[in-house]
């Protein structure tokens, strides 16, 4: 018997009238995680394809998987480990994180479902994903599991479910973690890993490497391996060339925008090279800022968030550029915060309803100018 078999015929015990039927939006989950629906529209014109919600979350997944891959590795490498034994050391540690935020997520997502008598939202599928590759290695898994319940809970089940919430779910994770426990979440010893397994050593701790240029003006890795990587910073935010991949699948996917994407590169550099060095904390070239810190992971995975972001045309490159100037401002103009981009995309979330408001209102202003000529 084949598994869509095995479906129908458990289908009937969890529908209306069945025993389980109180877990309907349970196995409605598994049935279109396993197989598209086979449901359309009655009325209006609308793309009928097999893309629905899952599918496409998945396809950001896989576009996360190079960041993830090169994570595993570079998290070894950070505590003098080589070649594969550093890659499974670096899986290892960011399994049980990964587990911990599916299992805390989905099980809300599940909960709240179930209470509502709603379809389980499928936009945790990305949120679970992103939530341990933006946090240290070493964020205990108490932590990242808190994190998860705030952002599931105040940034997504408030405002109704995916596709009605005003924040990104994980970046909303790494503020509440970041905020509520910031000795853990900050300084020069939180980014290394210290596990004592597969032969690993303690890493040399110390700033990372946007620390060091915040404070110093500059930093003990080259540009090079900052693009590629093998610098420390959050598990998944390292590798510029990665994050740049998986950009490359979302766009070739058609799934993130490519005006809010590059808007934010040059809304960044554009910034770092007006300030210059006005507020005198750098001496090093503006794009540096690019290739450090959390800054290409944000512009990629969190600025082009559908629901999040902008929805006109205009208001994407507007958000955009807001994005990756004011990251810049606060890393340049705050020596207390050197990130910046977290803080960035929190507040252009908010901000995006109102300048799709001014955008649409100033089309409708020039055609009404337009139509009394």
């Amino acid at each position: 018997m084949d598994l869509r078999k095995i479906v129908d015929n458990l289908k009937p015990t969890f529908s209306k009238g069945g025993k389980l039927s109180f877990l309907a939006s349970t196995f409605d989950a598994f049935e279109t995680f396993l197989f598209v629906p086979n449901t359309t529209t009655a009325h209006g014109a609308h793309i009928r394809d097999c893309n629905d919600m899952k599918r496409t979350m998945i396809v950001v997944v896989l576009a996360l998987v190079p960041a993830f891959l090169f994570g595993c590795y570079n998290t070894g490498l950070q505590v003098n480990l080589t070649g594969w034994t550093a890659f499974f050391y670096g899986l290892v540690r960011i399994l049980p994180m990964l587990a911990t935020s599916y299992i805390v997520g989905l099980a809300i997502e599940f909960a709240f479902a179930q209470s509502r008598g709603h379809e389980v939202n499928e936009g945790f599928l990305v949120s679970g994903f992103i939530i341990p590759l933006i946090m240290p290695i070493s964020t205990p898994l108490w932590m990242v599991a808190l994190g998860t319940a705030f952002a599931v809970v105040f940034g997504k089940e408030v405002f109704g479910g995916t596709g009605m919430n005003v924040f990104n779910p994980a970046i909303l994770a790494r503020a509440f973690v970041f905020f509520a426990y910031t000795p853990q979440m900050s300084g020069e010893t939180v980014w290394f890993s210290t596990w004592k397994m597969m032969g690993a050593q303690d890493a040399v701790t110390g700033a990372t490497a946007l620390e060091q240029l915040s404070s110093n003006g500059a930093m003990q890795w080259s540009a090079l391996d900052a693009f590629l990587g093998f610098i420390p910073g959050s598990f998944g935010e390292t590798s510029t060339l990665c994050i740049l991949i998986g950009g490359a699948i979302l766009l070739i996917a058609g799934i993130a925008s490519w005006k809010t994407m590059l808007s934010v590169f040059v809304g960044g550099i554009a910034m770092a090279y007006f300030l210059g060095d006005v507020c005198g904390m750098f001496s090093y070239p503006a794009y540096y800022h690019l290739l450090v810190g959390g800054f290409a992971f944000g512009a990629v995975f969190m600025a082009t968030d559908p629901v999040t972001s902008a929805q006109t045309s205009t208001g994407k490159y507007i958000v955009g550029f807001m994005t990756g100037a004011l990251a810049i401002f606060i890393r340049l103009c705050n020596p207390a915060y050197p990130e910046g981009m977290m803080l960035s995309i929190l507040f252009m979330n908010a901000l995006a309803p109102l300048v799709d408001y001014f955008v649409v209102q100033a089309n409708i202003n020039r055609r009404l100018a337009r139509a009394k000529k």
